[in-house]
């Protein structure tokens, strides 16, 4: 948001493997862009714990998006000069059990563990912080 807020920046939230079509529409855009590009990736990595396993990190990657934990985007400041919101969300809807997703990742399931007593709370806040993102993406994008 604070690079977007320059105007002059073009700015991209991307994710592999839940949409290599939007993955590569920003790169490509990014890269044709006459000024400053920022893009944005999601890339789990050994450290998140992933129950999966580090074989289905496209799989994972697909699921943080499909709950709405992580969105993808592109603004692009030619648009605007074209007349047009530079600002295109490109994530659908956010579905699914936002909570089975975190579970899925040991870094936030041992804190069930470590801190139950706090963990439930910090679970409901992630979710409703991700949605509040969404529905502001989702604004930005009318």
């Amino acid at each position: 948001m604070m690079a977007m807020s320059y105007g002059d920046v073009y700015v991209a939230q991307v994710a592999l493997g839940a949409n290599p079509n939007q993955f590569l529409k920003a790169v490509l855009e990014a890269e044709a862009y006459d000024g400053p590009s920022l893009i944005i990736a999601y890339a789990p990595c050994i450290n998140h714990g992933l129950r999966c396993g580090m074989a289905d990190v496209q799989g994972e990657i697909k699921r943080a998006v499909d709950v709405g934990y992580w969105q993808l985007y592109r603004n692009n400041p030619k648009l605007a000069e074209e007349g047009k919101n530079p600002f295109q969300l490109d994530s659908k809807k956010p579905e699914g059990n936002f909570r089975d997703y975190l579970m899925g990742e040991t870094r936030y399931a041992s804190l069930t563990r470590t801190f139950p007593e706090v963990a439930e709370e910090l679970f409901a806040r992630t979710e409703a912080e991700a949605m509040a993102r969404y529905a502001k993406y989702e604004a930005l994008a009318k």
